[in-house]
């Protein structure tokens, strides 16, 4: 599976920062859950959830402190 470019995850995200935490947490779901919808045999958890986060069909919100 091939990853989607920067510049295409950057339209989805404020920053680099927010991009991997994002990825990090969806990839993390993806391997705990039983259920792998939609997975590419062979294709990993990140690589599916950065081409989730590419596609829009993830919401990253940031929730700001104060």
């Amino acid at each position: 599976m091939k990853q989607p470019s920067l510049d295409v995850l950057m339209n989805h995200v404020e920053s680099k920062y927010t991009l991997v935490v994002a990825t990090a947490k969806r990839a993390r779901a993806l391997m705990e859950s039983s259920n792998h919808e939609g997975q590419v045999k062979g294709a990993k958890p990140v690589s599916i959830a950065l081409e989730e986060i590419a596609q829009g069909k993830i919401l990253i919100e940031r929730i700001s402190e104060g």
